[in-house]
């Protein structure tokens, strides 16, 4: 199963980049015996201001035909992350081919987006930079195969 992170913003040169680099190396070289991967990053960047709406119809262009669509956002569903990785290989043995995580820009996913989602996501009720969700969200990646694969990284 490819896994895509569709994401607002583009990330340039430092630690965040960096740490989602690292994480979705490990991710894909610990999926691919696991039937998930690769992940691909597709950035886009509204720069005629048109807000959240604008942000929008460029994600549904990054997101590939018929993939699930999982957002991220405060009011999404709270995992732990056996719940995710099993989620993750729920999706994988159901026979998805594509599945997309979207993460929005600094006012978050427009409405209509987030109601054509078939899961929504949150990494708690606080609200975190975008940039930072990425991050957090390419290691619960990785996370997810190392629990799958039963590897000691993750320790309840």
């Amino acid at each position: 199963m490819r896994v895509h992170l569709c994401v607002v913003g583009r990330l340039r040169s430092g630690p965040e980049r960096d740490l989602i680099d690292d994480y979705l190396k490990r991710f894909d070289r610990t999926g691919r015996a696991l039937g998930l991967g690769p992940v691909s990053v597709s950035e886009v960047e509204d720069r005629k201001g048109g807000g959240m709406a604008a942000e929008a119809v460029l994600l549904r262009k990054a997101i590939p035909s018929g993939a699930k669509l999982c957002v991220l956002d405060e009011r999404g569903k709270l995992m732990s992350s056996p719940d995710f990785s099993r989620q993750v290989a729920d999706f994988r043995d159901q026979g998805v081919g594509d599945l997309a995580f979207v993460i929005g820009g600094a006012d978050g996913i427009d409405p209509s987006l987030r109601a054509e989602a078939d899961m929504a996501l949150s990494f708690g009720q606080m609200v975190w930079p975008h940039m930072l969700v990425r991050v957090m969200l390419s290691e619960q990646l990785y996370r997810a195969a190392s629990i799958l694969a039963g590897s000691p990284y993750h320790r309840v």
